[in-house]
């Protein structure tokens, strides 16, 4: 019998790839999941800021409650990939860690938005602490049930088809942030009551978090019964490891210092990037009330009709990304960094355009543009990626990597306690800065070296 690393070596120089063309069921498999996982993420990313607002928080201390989703991903996702790299069970590698989180999160989603009713009071410390703790433990099993999606296409799509997986990725993903943005709005005209007494979140925004959490957990468990992971020995033909250099004694510092450049390039792109993504979720509720509403009170009838229409636009969003999605889903590898900052561009003007606009319909153009970002963020850096590094530690490469997303984030949130007084405690301009951040993120993309180049 032929030595599987001579025919690895053999079927590299001859394919020109590694792992063998999967049909696109296969890929839809892989990839549809994240419709769920995005509901949760997508109510975070829309409501948070309406949530906490709603429940008594001072503007200026919200960036406080933002942090916590960002640590979470931080801490979570290099563990699960770290240690799901060296994982197997008769559910597979990354499996495993989404059978479990699932199911969790479902039961978070149920519970955050009732942060405000169960009788701890308006702006007390008890509701604001529960609503804390509850968005802690949604981004940690949301971090929980993304990683393994992420890492599934590392581990079994081939170059060749890895950009249209990471497109459909998203573009599933999307789609379940339109629906998860939408329903507010809904429910609401379809005659559900979108005010709640001061201090709780309106029935419109719970029963949308009930219907995320049923999604995430039926998204899962189908995920987990209907994708089948390469097992070990298969695994490490198609990524060309042999047991003899397999090196499983490297922690996550030794890896992190001997990460590809390409890993510490694409870190800086994603600081602008995630840094300005942060005072879009945080500011963009506020902003548009005060804008086009001229409301600043979060019971107010306006502040929440600016809550669901930031809904309909991070929607719009979705939409265009969604869009944008079959656009880069038959892009080659040599177009990876043009698209990068194509969408880094248009975001960076998506955000700055909310700083001038007080017309609710204008808005849609703005967030189109946004999508346009939301969807090239979700995909090029992790193509850029994943061509740099091998097979044998990626799960603990993507996992690492995330903290160029999260690290931003958290950063953001502690310089808002000083900016936003700076700039006025204007949350219009707080989407201003965003977007010049964003705008030094497309210009630093030029530095990456990328492999396809």
């Amino acid at each position: 019998m032929k030595d599987t690393d001579q025919i690895h070596t053999k079927n590299t120089e001859e394919q020109g790839i590694t792992l063998p063309y999967l049909k696109k069921a296969v890929i839809f498999s892989i990839t549809f999941g994240f419709f769920g996982v995005n509901m949760a993420f997508a109510l975070q990313s829309a409501m948070m800021g309406r949530i906490f607002q709603t429940l008594g928080a001072d503007p200026n201390n919200l960036g406080w409650f933002f942090i916590l989703p960002p640590l979470a991903g931080m801490i979570v996702q290099p563990l699960i990939g770290y240690y799901s790299d060296r994982t197997w069970t008769r559910f597979g590698r990354r499996m495993p860690y989404l059978l479990i989180a699932g199911p969790i999160g479902a039961i978070v989603l149920v519970l955050l938005p009732n942060a405000g009713s169960f009788g701890f009071g308006y702006a007390s410390l008890m509701a604001l602490s529960f609503g804390a703790i509850m968005t802690l433990l949604m981004d940690l099993t949301s971090n929980a049930c993304m990683q393994p999606y992420k890492m599934i296409i590392g581990d079994m799509v081939n170059e060749k088809q890895r950009d249209m997986a990471w497109s459909w990725q998203q573009i599933f993903s999307n789609l379940g942030g339109i629906i998860a943005t939408l329903l507010p709005f809904l429910l609401t005209i379809m005659g559900m009551s979108n005010v709640a007494p001061k201090g709780e979140v309106p029935m419109t925004v719970k029963i949308a978090y009930y219907i995320a959490a049923a999604v995430l957990l039926i998204a899962s468990i189908w995920t987990v019964l209907s994708v089948k992971e390469y097992e070990p020995k298969t695994y490490n033909y198609y990524h060309g490891i042999s047991d003899d250099n397999r090196n499983e004694k490297l922690n996550l510092w030794q890896l992190l210092k001997t990460a590809p450049k390409q890993f510490w390039q694409i870190s800086v792109v994603q600081f602008f990037n995630w840094f300005a993504l942060m005072y879009l979720w945080t500011y963009s509720t506020g902003a548009i009330a005060k804008n086009v509403w001229n409301a600043t009170d979060p019971s107010s009838a306006g502040y929440q009709a600016a809550g669901n229409w930031y809904g309909v636009l991070y929607c719009i969003q979705f939409l265009s990304s969604v869009i944008f999605g079959f656009v880069i889903a038959k892009s080659k590898p040599s177009q990876r960094k043009f698209w990068y900052s194509f969408g880094l561009i248009f975001g960076g003007l998506g955000l700055i355009s909310m700083f001038f606009i007080h017309n609710q319909w204008l808005l849609i153009i703005s967030f189109i543009f946004i999508g346009i970002n939301n969807l090239t963020m979700n995909t090029q850096p992790f193509t850029l990626l994943t061509e740099a590094i091998d097979g044998e530690n990626s799960g603990a490469y993507l996992g690492l990597f995330n903290t160029s997303i999260c690290l931003p984030q958290i950063v953001a949130s502690v310089v808002s306690f000083a900016l936003f007084p700076l700039l006025g405690s204007s949350m219009p301009a707080m989407l201003l800065f965003a977007g010049i951040m964003m705008l030094l993120g497309a210009i630093s993309v030029k530095f990456i070296n990328a492999k396809f180049e």
